[in-house]
């Protein structure tokens, strides 16, 4: 297997296209048995709240929540920045089924063990 994939998305529902990229490289990556990691900043990290992927939607793109439940479901992973949850007082109480909040030192952790990083 390739080294894993850690694949960083800011946008939420305010840019919905740029919120749902990031998802559909990821659920490629682990359609084709490829290990990855959607890791959420910014505003990015409300996707990973009970509900609100609902909210994303783009003409033109299969709705965020699809391709969510599928990226999951595959085996993929979401990560929320603590960072940034801490803030919008997003707790691991409001995550959906698959997301985990987490800190710098897990991602620099991911990283230094050879994963890949891209932005989207």
């Amino acid at each position: 297997m390739s080294k894993p994939l850690l694949i960083h998305c800011t946008y939420g529902k305010e840019d919905a296209e740029r919120a749902i990229l990031p998802f559909i490289v990821g659920n490629v990556a682990v359609t084709a048995d490829q290990q990855a990691t959607i890791f959420l900043t910014i505003e990015g990290v409300r996707l990973a709240t009970k509900g609100y992927a609902e909210q994303v939607n783009k003409e033109g793109f299969t709705p965020l929540k699809e391709i969510m439940n599928s990226f999951i479901a595959n085996g993929g992973k979401i990560w929320a920045c603590g960072a940034c949850t801490k803030p919008r007082g997003i707790t691991e109480a409001d995550l959906i089924d698959g997301a985990k909040i987490v800190t710098a030192a897990n991602l620099v952790e991911e990283l230094v063990t050879g994963s890949i990083s891209c932005t989207i």
